[in-house]
């Protein structure tokens, strides 16, 4: 039997030993509108692009960057439908937590969380793998984290990646202007300019989503809370940027 000849069963493993139903999902994430993220000295940035593919659609009602809990958000690229299961999986794990313990998710707790049902999904008959990655940043009382979590379940810890279309010259980009010292300022400008990497057409605070949670004890309204930048602070860093 040819590989293809396994490319239809999700629990059967090829003479290769891959799972091609995850191959398959890969794919769908490399299709999808571009994400990243930087872990900087003092938090963490996420940021994609956020492009409607019609005029007629209100992109008010698009959301790419979310809320996991209070201190910990995600981007996603793929398949957004997937993407709202796991949103929501993911989020009743976090509120779970709050509610036994009394304390703020830790980042990596609410990332194996959301690998877990990934992975589930990877070994029962009927269903399929999640078409997305996500990219969950978080602050909790070991500092900053970022972490991606692929279809397989499988999840790292960055300093800084990037998922969706043309993902890898992103990769290249940041390894050439990552620095271990930046504060989230720096990672925001950084993060701008990874996605002008190859975007078509003007970049605006309509076509992109930037996401940020930052470790500053003297803003207690900010302090280790994720949140998505407005327009007005999006317009503000892109006018640095150029």
């Amino acid at each position: 039997m040819g590989e293809g000849e396994y490319s239809f069963s999700l629990t059967t493993f090829s003479k290769s030993g891959k799972l091609i139903q995850i191959e398959h999902a890969l794919a769908a994430v490399e299709g999808g509108k571009p994400a990243l993220g930087i872990k900087c000295k003092n938090g963490v940035v996420l940021a994609t692009e956020k492009k409607v593919q019609n005029v007629l659609v209100d992109e008010t009602t698009i959301r790419k960057i979310e809320n996991l809990a209070d201190n910990a958000g995600v981007v996603y690229a793929g398949m957004p439908s997937d993407y709202r299961v796991l949103l929501k999986k993911a989020r009743k794990a976090a509120q779970q937590y709050i509610s036994k313990y009394r304390d703020a998710i830790p980042t990596k707790i609410v990332v194996q969380e959301a690998a877990q049902v990934m992975q589930q999904f990877t070994q029962q008959g009927g269903v399929r793998p999640f078409g997305v990655s996500l990219m969950i940043a978080g602050i909790d009382d070991n500092g900053p984290h970022l972490f991606q979590v692929d279809p397989s379940g499988a999840y790292f810890g960055w300093k800084a990646s990037a998922i969706g279309k043309d993902s890898t010259n992103r990769k290249s980009f940041l390894e050439k202007r990552y620095g271990e010292e930046a504060l989230l300022e720096d990672g925001i400008a950084t993060a701008i300019l990874t996605l002008k990497e190859n975007f078509e057409g003007g970049m605006t605070a309509e076509n992109i989503e930037i996401g940020v949670i930052e470790d500053c004890p003297e803003y207690p309204d900010r302090h280790r809370k994720f949140r998505v930048l407005t327009k007005e602070e999006t317009m503000d860093y892109l006018s640095q940027v150029e």
